[in-house]
Formats: structure tokens, C-alpha cells, sequence
């Protein structure tokens, strides 16, 4: 567990989803509680911190009345419920009924429905669409079958329902995407910087990744498993030019990025991304507050998967997310690269 010092600050607070979770007991009253729970705090030096309710059951603490610890909370209620439903979507052959949904998790349809919007920042109805959609991603790129196979094997009805949102969704065709990118020119160019090696990458509409890794090879890679098929063109003269702002930028973050992007996900990842690119540079916001600020205030988890997915390091700044506690999480460049750059916006706020 963490430092008393800190469990015993979020008690103070009532954290709401601590992290890791964990119990706290009063020692004059011999009940343990959670850190949320509306009873009255106790002097600090009668607080106990356990890890679970076995461990202070067994130094002869009872669960309070008040916040039941020994019982699921209303969030873990909700988030069972929601998991649920997630699978209920995500194994059914044809797009499951909001009032059937709404019927196995015991809440009314509009319920059922906002709530899950909470916690997943989609509707069931976006959430069923966008499995679909990965769904198809997988197969084709399996290689195996048609497409028209693979629509129809990913839970499409009809082929005109795809097709209406298929190639924004996916970022190309789904010609060019069973072929690997096949067709599609992508520019790059690698340059070092106080990072490692940096890779910037553009299609006809505007930058669509950018790579960070310790060596060039490592870069280059990642690009060429995302394209495997692609027309990957390196050392064009003028694009190579761009590779001195790519590098001014990351190691001199007060210059700012000004290329355009082109940015590829779900509806729900773009809400999320536009809400990193809000943040001022030298301040960083938790996974909980960009939540709130997209209208999703209990999808924090979901939050933290779109940073994860974000393929523009730097330009959209998912190293700017970070834990309620202030703490570093995870960063797909790696932990060191964030506190780096975190330490360079900083100095040229």
C-alpha cells in the first residue's frame, strides 16, 4: 500500500476510488470503513489502513453499517452492471435491444442509457457500433475471407450500413486496409532528439503519427507494422525538412506544433483527444478530470484507454494525463520519456 500519509489524506478528501483500494479502522470504535464513507473522521492516531476487509476482520474489526465495506459499493454495482452489458454487446450476433439490456441489468431503459454513457463516454447503440467495427478491423486484417465475409461475420446486417461509416472510421478503404495499407502514400522521416529517435509521418491530409523509440530501426518498425502494405516513402528532400520543427518542438516545447493532423478513432477517443490538446502546456490534468470535462464523468477508464491508443506522441499531449494522486502512470513511450517531457514544459511555461 501506499504511505499512511497519503491513505490517510484521501480519507480526509473521501476519495471516492482510491488507488490502490483499501479500508480504514478506528481503533476506539473497532469498525473499519471505507475511504469515502459520510461518518465522522476519526483522530489521526486511532486510524488503521488495511489492504482488505479479511485483514481487519482478522485483527477483530466489524464492517460499518454505515458504508458496508464487506459489500459492493453503489460504483461497483454500476460497474459490474456496465461490464455486463459490455460483454452482452460484444458476444451477441445481432446488436442487442436497449430495452433488453436495460432488463438484465434490473434499471429502466433511460436509466440503463445514461448510465452507461457515464461510465463508457458511448450509448449502447455507439458502443455495439464500434465492436462492430474493431470486430471487422480484426478479421481483414487476418487475412482470411472477403470483406463482404468479414462485414457480415463482424455483426453487420447489410453491407450499406457499413459502407456509410467504414472509411472514416477506419482511417482508409477497407480495400486499402485488407491490403495493409496498400495504395495509401505515407511520408516519414527520422531525426534525433533529446528523447531518442522521433519519427513524424504524414498522409495527404496531415500528420498521422509520430513515434518515439531508442533507436531509428525501432521507430521505423513501429511504422512499418502499422502500414505493413503501405507506400512508406523516407528521404524526400522537402519532407525531410520538416523533421528540424518536429525536433525544435520536442526539445523546445514552447515553440508549439502547428502541422496539421490526421487524426483516426472513435468518436469517443476524438472527444478525449481534443480535450488533451486543451491543456495548457506545463500543467497536467488526471484521467478523472478529462473525463468530467468530455461529459463523461465516470468513464475515467475508458479515458485512460484512449491515451493508450493515441499515435501522435507529443502533438496531442496524452503526457500531460496523469494520476488524481499526481503520480506518473503509465506512457506507451515509456514512464522516463513523460517525466522528461513534463520536466521541459514546465521550464518553458
Amino acid at each position: 500500500m501506499k504511505p499512511t500519509d497519503v491513505l490517510w489524506q484521501a480519507v480526509l478528501e473521501r476519495e471516492q476510488n482510491p488507488n490502490p483500494p483499501f479500508f480504514y479502522a478506528v481503533k476506539t470504535t473497532g469498525i473499519y470503513c471505507r475511504p469515502n464513507c459520510p461518518s465522522r473522521r476519526p483522530k489521526r492516531q486511532n486510524a488503521a489502513f488495511y489492504a482488505s476487509c479479511a485483514l481487519a476482520e482478522a485483527d477483530g474489526f466489524r464492517a460499518c453499517l454505515r458504508c458496508r465495506p464487506n459489500q459492493q459499493s453503489l460504483q461497483e454495482q454500476t460497474t459490474s452492471i456496465i461490464l455486463n452489458a459490455c460483454r452482452t454487446i460484444e458476444t451477441a450476433v445481432a446488436e442487442p435491444r436497449l430495452d433488453d439490456l436495460a432488463r438484465q441489468s434490473g434499471l429502466s431503459p433511460f436509466h440503463f442509457q445514461r448510465t452507461f454513457k457515464s461510465a463508457m463516454g458511448l450509448t449502447p447503440k455507439a458502443y455495439a457500433q464500434a465492436h462492430r467495427m474493431n470486430r471487422f478491423r480484426e478479421i481483414v486484417g487476418s487475412g482470411e475471407g472477403s470483406i463482404t465475409t468479414a462485414i457480415y461475420d463482424a455483426g453487420y446486417t447489410s453491407s450499406s450500413r457499413f459502407y456509410e461509416a467504414a472509411t472514416q472510421a477506419l482511417g482508409m478503404t477497407p480495400k486499402r486496409l485488407r491490403q495493409g495499407g496498400k495504395g495509401v502514400r505515407i511520408l516519414f522521416a527520422i531525426g534525433e532528439c533529446s528523447l531518442g529517435s522521433v519519427l513524424i509521418a504524414s498522409s495527404a491530409k496531415g500528420v498521422c503519427a509520430m513515434l518515439l523509440g531508442d533507436t531509428p530501426e525501432m521507430v521505423l518498425d513501429d511504422l512499418q507494422t502499422r502500414f505493413p502494405q503501405a507506400d512508406l516513402i523516407g528521404n524526400d528532400p522537402d519532407y525531410e525538412m520538416l523533421i528540424a520543427h518536429v525536433i525544435q518542438f520536442v526539445d523546445d516545447p514552447k515553440y508549439g506544433f502547428n502541422l496539421p493532423l490526421d487524426i483516426q478513432g472513435t468518436a469517443f477517443q476524438q472527444r478525449v483527444w481534443d480535450a488533451l490538446r486543451d491543456i495548457p502546456i506545463g500543467t497536467t490534468a488526471s484521467y478523472s478530470e478529462i473525463a468530467e470535462k468530455i461529459g463523461a464523468p465516470k468513464s475515467f477508464r475508458a479515458v485512460a484507454q484512449a491515451c493508450g491508443a493515441n499515435n501522435i506522441a507529443l502533438a496531442i499531449p496524452c503526457h500531460r494525463v496523469v494520476r488524481s494522486d499526481g503520480g506518473l502512470s503509465g506512457y506507451r513511450w515509456g514512464v522516463e520519456r513523460k517525466r522528461a517531457i513534463l520536466d521541459a514544459e514546465r521550464k518553458a511555461r
